[in-house]
């Protein structure tokens, strides 16, 4: 896999037993004992990650928020100091070119985290359109990311958090000079599986310290290494869109159900706000749903769905849930056959198998 781009951490995998695939051109463990009993170490206790594929991309100068406006879907001026914030980017006809997260750091300097197979794309994309008061600099390789999930997250990290609360970081805000044993960190509450949890930006070179010192310090809560696979059936059951299959050039966020985090309506136009404008007061003509099984096969991404001969969509992500243990997914289908309960059907090998449309998320956890 010498071919492969490998993170900071790609030599410690082995010490834990992780098996590596090719995702995306990067050299990632796709679990490391099984997807199953790391996707519910997460759900009930703790699970570590390595994500320091994805992309960093530093907006600095006077003219940073008006650039950023310009650039996201979402209102970035309602966004403080130690905030972040979830939003897209998008093409002239409304098409996705990323989902991203923006974290303001201070006025006139935010940082963006962007999914790994987009990193060059969208850092093209803002070079483009940069303006004379305003850097971007791509500052990926510099920087690890690591995302401690799951309930118990807040009681393992604070055992190594020196001179920092962190029940102070609320959700969707960050805290930066974080020390994590020693050594420093950005420390978010975000979350992409749907439970609670951090992510912990580093210096690359600290990443295989800081991996090791919080699998240690939760070894008595029953923390475990977690990889891709698990990360996917989480984010999945949450409802949380995947960058290439809920989301690409040829799927808007209001398809997509992510409308939440587009606003039409703000001072400063962004690119493709004409498009999504019309899509929220027509209608899209697609929309994401969830969709169950009721005869025998799993929905897998790609597959064609059906209403009686008619072609009406496709499935964008599907597996069986390990915590429903039922066969789900989320299909992108024309509009008139989204409501609760309708009948479609999958093409599943040659055959159309029978599912209906249900609410999501599949999962919620309890509020505490």
């Amino acid at each position: 896999m010498s071919e492969l781009k490998q993170t900071p951490l790609y030599e410690v995998y082995k010490e834990y037993g992780g098996k590596t695939i090719d995702f995306g051109g990067w050299a990632l463990p796709v679990q490391f004992s099984s997807i199953k009993e790391e996707h519910e170490a997460v759900r009930t206790r703790a699970g570590l990650f390595d994500v320091s594929h994805m992309g960093e991309i530093e907006v600095k100068g006077e003219g940073a928020l008006d650039y950023l406006q310009k650039m996201l879907t979402n209102d970035v001026s309602k966004v403080k100091d130690g905030g972040a914030q979830y939003t897209a980017m998008c093409y002239e006809n409304g098409g996705t070119v990323d989902d991203l997260l923006v974290y303001k750091i201070k006025d006139h300097d935010y940082l963006l985290v962007v999914n790994a197979s987009n990193i060059d794309k969208d850092f093209d994309w803002l070079k483009q359109h940069v303006t004379e008061d305003v850097e971007v600099n791509n500052i990926s390789e510099h920087m690890a990311q690591l995302a401690l999930q799951g309930p118990l997250a807040e009681q393992i990290l604070q055992k190594l958090s020196e001179g920092h609360v962190l029940s102070d970081i609320g959700f969707f805000k960050f805290q930066t000079e974080v020390k994590i044993d020693g050594k420093h960190a950005l420390v978010s509450r975000t979350g992409y599986t749907g439970e609670d949890g951090f992510e912990i930006y580093c210096d690359a070179k600290d990443a295989a310290h800081m991996w090791k010192a919080i699998l240690e310090a939760g070894k008595e809560e029953g923390i475990l290494p977690c990889g891709l696979g698990a990360r996917d059936t989480l984010r999945f059951e949450a409802n949380l869109a995947l960058y290439g299959q809920e989301l690409s050039s040829t799927i808007s966020p209001i398809e997509a159900g992510i409308g939440f985090a587009v606003k039409v309506n703000k001072e400063v136009p962004f690119i493709g706000q004409d498009a999504l404008k019309k899509q929220r007061e027509e209608g899209a003509l697609r929309k994401l749903v969830g969709i169950e099984m009721i005869d025998r096969g799993i929905p897998r991404h790609g597959y064609k769905v059906f209403s009686g001969d008619e072609e009406i969509g496709e499935v964008t992500t599907g597996t069986q849930s390990p915590t429903l243990k039922k066969n789900v997914g989320l299909a992108l289908i024309n509009k008139e056959f989204t409501s609760l309960d309708t009948e479609v059907f999958v093409e599943i090998r040659g055959k159309k198998v029978k599912a209906t449309v249900v609410q999501t998320p599949f999962y919620k956890r309890a509020k505490k």
